[in-house]
C-alpha cells in the first residue's frame, strides 16, 4: 500500500515535519541527502523552503529533486528532540 504525505512545515536546519495519511508524524533532517549535483542548489535555505507535496504523496523541490513517500514513511529516520 502506497503512503501519502498529506501535510508538510519546513522546520530549521533542512528539517521538515510530515504527516501521512495514515496518521504517522514524523521530522526527518534532509541534510544528509544534499549537497552533490543538482542538490546543492537546495543547501540555500530559501531554495530547501520550497518543498512542497506533490502530486504521487511524496516531498518535491521545484528542481526535480523527490523523495518516495513510502522511504519516507519506512526508511528514514525521524529526528529526536
Amino acid at each position: 500500500r502506497m503512503h501519502k504525505v498529506i501535510d508538510i512545515r519546513v522546520l530549521g536546519d533542512y528539517v521538515i515535519w510530515m504527516k501521512f495519511q495514515d496518521g504517522l508524524e514524523k521530522q526527518v533532517n534532509f541534510r544528509p541527502y544534499l549537497g552533490k549535483g543538482f542538490t546543492a542548489e537546495l543547501l540555500r535555505p530559501s531554495k530547501f523552503k520550497e518543498a512542497f507535496i506533490e502530486e504521487g504523496g511524496g516531498i518535491a523541490w521545484p528542481n526535480g529533486y523527490d523523495f518516495c513517500p513510502d522511504y519516507l514513511h519506512d526508511y528514514v529516520p525521524a529526528v529526536t528532540t
